[in-house]
């Protein structure tokens, strides 16, 4: 999130490489079933935790 507020060269190249990484993770995920419900998981569990950063950010 930060890096697509921040407007510099080094900011965007870091935002380019996330949103590879999640192109990525996506087609990994879309061939391997057990992996995408164990990422589901972690999301859940860790989900309030993120939420909390976020808010204090803001």
């Amino acid at each position: 999130m930060l890096s697509s507020v921040l407007r510099s060269t080094q900011a965007v190249q870091v935002n380019i490489e996330i949103m590879r990484t999640f192109v990525r993770l996506r087609r990994i995920l879309s061939s391997h079933a057990d992996l995408a419900e164990r990422l589901e998981i972690l999301e859940q569990k860790y989900d309030s935790q993120f939420r909390a950063v976020f808010d204090a950010i803001r």
